[in-house]
């Protein structure tokens, strides 16, 4: 399994099965986590999951929970029955939600996942934000979120790289910062709008990266994975 070092995380979005086990037997456990999120739950279920971890892979079910807090709270629970790294839910479902998930989690010790919380989706811009009645920046609408997520006992929180320097001045050191729309250099966009380097999004303060269609759409993924990777290190390394 991984080490605490790893900070790549692959998303794993298929509509076919085979496709995700096939992506998967071309990757490294040993340098990399994978994201299991809606598409392929929804299709495949626990049996995916438990496929995946046969192949030696810790998992981030990314299923962004939110509904009342008892369904939510026994939502988490059955994800770390499977024996998840991380599950997540969407702190606008409230400080009674978050505190019951955390609340429920802590029986599970060790094997306790790392609980974290979706602030403002990487693909969502101001303009939709204001759409949905909340006013502001998106980096005010973050920030306030994180701190709720930290006052409810989460690890962590989902969130843009471009937010990450901002939330790090304001959050305890080991509170996590996992971060999508990160894109190599030369990469498509796709539907992202707040999206950052791998190395910049590290040097920023992000844990984890999560990085989707630059890997998985690539002709040679697992060489797509390690340049990655690889990148990773070398910035681990001259940190230390």
């Amino acid at each position: 399994m991984n080490s605490d070092t790893s900070r790549l995380i692959i998303a794993m979005d298929f509509a076919e099965k085979n496709q995700a086990l096939s992506l998967a037997d071309k990757l490294d456990p040993k340098r990399c986590r994978l994201k299991v999120g809606k598409e392929m739950f929804t299709r495949f279920g626990p049996d995916l999951v438990k496929q995946l971890h046969n192949r030696g892979f810790e998992l981030f079910l990314d299923l962004k929970y939110h509904d009342i807090p008892n369904t939510v709270a026994k939502a988490c629970a059955s994800a770390a029955d499977m024996g998840v790294w991380m599950v997540n839910l969407h702190i606008s479902g409230g400080r009674k939600m978050m505190e019951a998930a955390a609340n429920q989690l802590q029986s599970y010790g060790k094997d306790v996942p790392l609980l974290t919380g979706v602030t403002v989706l990487t693909s969502m811009s101001i303009d939709e934000m204001h759409e949905t009645g909340i006013e502001g920046s998106i980096e005010q609408r973050v920030l306030s979120l994180t701190k709720l997520a930290e006052n409810c006992g989460l690890d962590g929180v989902v969130c843009s790289a471009l937010e990450v320097s901002t939330l790090r001045k304001t959050i305890k050191d080991n509170f996590l910062l996992v971060t999508p729309g990160i894109r190599p250099a030369g990469s498509a966009v796709g539907d992202q709008h707040r999206i950052m380097a791998p190395v910049d999004a590290l040097s920023a303060g992000s844990d984890y990266l999560v990085i989707g269609r630059p890997v998985t759409q690539a002709g040679e993924p697992l060489k797509v994975m390690c340049e990655i990777a690889d990148s990773i290190d070398l910035w681990l390394s001259d940190q230390s």
